[in-house]
């Protein structure tokens, strides 16, 4: 499996389409996760908790890559994010309105498998889509 293909059925799998099973095909079993969106966690069920917390809290919610560039046993994407506020998150009640936001991804590799990912959000945009009140 080539590099961007790893990250896209990493994306396309995992967030897009919430199939936990795809976690054992796609990461190591000491998987490093560190975003923007909460706490660093470590291993595929406490990784499943965050993309269920924030599939939960946004619902549709998709990752698009817009960009991915690689090197040796790492790669970098350019992402933006974007799902319905569905429920409760980062302290605003649910609006029912679609937030879009950008970020940027680091991933390191461990032979055909990701080892870690870094992820930093402009979660300034997303917290100002998340105040807007329903039309």
């Amino acid at each position: 499996m080539t590099v961007h293909h790893l990250v896209s059925s990493f994306y396309g799998r995992v967030w897009n389409a919430g199939e936990r099973a795809a976690l054992d095909d796609l990461v190591t079993d000491d998987f490093r996760f560190q975003g923007s969106l909460g706490a660093p966690v470590i291993g595929r069920d406490a990784f499943w908790g965050m993309v269920s917390f924030v599939r939960g809290a946004l619902s549709d919610y998709n990752c698009t890559i817009v960009t991915c560039v690689s090197e040796g046993d790492q790669a970098f994407a350019r992402m933006r994010f974007a799902g319905t506020h569905s429920a409760a998150f980062r302290g605003h009640e649910p609006s029912g309105r679609r937030v879009e936001w950008q970020g940027a991804a680091l991933f390191d590799f461990a032979g055909e498998r990701i080892a870690a990912l870094w992820v930093l959000s402009d979660t300034a945009a997303l917290d100002a889509a998340l105040a807007q009140k329903a039309d």
